[in-house]
């Protein structure tokens, strides 16, 4: 099931969501924020071509009431580690682990991205988990490293998907601020650009 937000108003994205959390629980959430940066062109004049949303708006997501048990996967930047932990513990998860996805050419070399004091060659995904296993986990199937090609500007790998997919089989999935070049069936996903 996809989710049409045509909104972009940090407002009617929170309704959905308000509006989803009152009839369905999930046993996956996995988001990637629209963290906001500092400026809008933070790295050598790279300009950030999404909305952003101030960390005050990401903290009202109806979060818990999404899920009673179950896993967070979270994207963050790297001036938002200790705000993505913060919301963690605030919305009733515990850290459990990280993924790193290593970002590489179609040759199979590292994507070295813009960054402030270092080339990004990697994005991080923070692992919580809330109240029980869902039914069916799948413990230590896959590895917290993903080597995979770097593709449309804030499209996910694949990799992610499957192994969430093999840790929960058969669960239900949410995907918050999801983009159409990550659309897949049996998941819920809500987003902006949909």
């Amino acid at each position: 099931m996809y989710v049409f937000c045509p909104c972009v108003t940090p407002s009617h994205q929170l309704k959905t969501i308000q509006r989803l959390a009152e009839t369905t629980q999930f046993d996956v959430i996995l988001a990637d924020p629209p963290w906001q940066l500092a400026t809008n062109t933070p790295t050598r004049g790279v300009a950030i071509a999404y909305q952003q949303l101030p960390d005050v708006c990401i903290e009202e997501l109806p979060i818990p009431k999404l899920q009673q048990n179950g896993f967070l996967f979270m994207w963050v930047i790297n001036n938002k580690y200790a705000k993505a932990f913060e919301l963690m513990e605030k919305w009733g998860y515990t850290y459990v682990d990280d993924i790193t996805w290593v970002k590489q050419t179609v040759n199979r070399r590292m994507a070295k991205g813009h960054g402030y004091y270092l080339q990004h060659a990697k994005e991080t995904c923070l692992v919580g988990k809330k109240g029980q296993d869902p039914p069916n986990c799948k413990h230590s199937l896959s590895s917290d490293v993903i080597y995979s090609e770097r593709r449309g500007q804030s499209q996910k790998p694949e990799e992610l998907y499957q192994m969430i997919e093999a840790l929960v089989p058969n669960g239900r999935y949410l995907e918050i601020f999801g983009r159409k070049n990550n659309l897949r069936d049996y998941w819920v996903t809500i987003g902006n650009e949909l």
